[in-house]
């Protein structure tokens, strides 16, 4: 159990440590500079406490709590919109319906289209059946992962090349949906940064920002991270 400053936590965030849409609700909450109580679940065997908050047993999912109620949010992508809209600071979503359009684009791309082509396969092979003791890991799907990144990697390469950030002028949420994602491969130690220049650039410049700390400390029992991944050199 983690808060992420001495201030008293109002949200608890029900997470675990591997999965991406965890760590973008983490990094979101962090870019405000909201404490928050982490508490570790197993979307594969949840908890009654999970269950109870949320019917499909998966995370993340917050809860906030005031004198009156309790508050509790489910799905990643509502999580995120939700503290966006309800903390002034640096909205993370964009002013104009066009660029709130193209962060949401681009957050369905890294939540759907490089979590199903590149995280699954390799957090899921590699480290998830080892977790679950679901099997041995299928090298042709490790391998597909592999092959797969290349193409993502080129692509925000391309966006960081073009833009200041991957949506625009500011970080969005579709920088920290990236690097969400990113930052679990790249805890296998699975992320070729060094034939991937422009992407390795971008990921520095938001690996670097206060709010990534929290991942860069997570340490799983049984997985410890190569040496570069809370190195901000690399």
């Amino acid at each position: 159990m983690v808060a992420l400053s001495s201030v008293p936590a109002s949200y608890r965030l029900y997470h675990h440590p591997l999965d991406p849409l965890s760590r973008r609700v983490r990094l979101v909450l962090a870019e405000k500079n909201i404490p928050c109580e982490l508490f570790i679940e197993n979307p594969w065997d949840p908890s009654d406490e999970l269950l109870s908050l949320n019917a499909a047993g998966e995370v993340p999912v917050l809860a906030e709590k005031d004198s009156n109620r309790q508050h509790v949010l489910a799905d990643a992508a509502a999580i995120c919109e939700y503290i966006d809209e309800t903390h002034a600071a640096s909205g993370l979503l964009g002013k104009e319906a066009e660029a709130r359009a193209e962060v949401r684009r681009l957050v369905g791309w890294f939540d759907r289209k490089f979590h199903w082509e590149v995280t699954a396969f390799l957090v899921g092979e590699k480290a998830l059946k080892r977790i679950t003791g679901a099997g041995e890991p299928d090298s042709v799907l490790i391998r597909t992962g592999c092959h797969n990144i290349h193409h993502h990697l080129d692509y925000i390469g391309r966006l960081a090349e073009q833009r200041n950030w991957l949506a625009g002028d500011n970080l969005t949420l579709a920088d920290l949906a990236a690097a969400a994602q990113l930052s679990v491969v790249d805890y296998l130690g699975d992320v070729p940064w060094k034939t991937h220049q422009a992407a390795r650039d971008w990921y520095a410049r938001i690996k670097s920002r206060p709010s990534f700390r929290g991942l860069l400390g997570d340490h799983i029992a049984g997985f410890p991270p190569p040496r570069h991944y809370a190195d901000l050199d690399f």
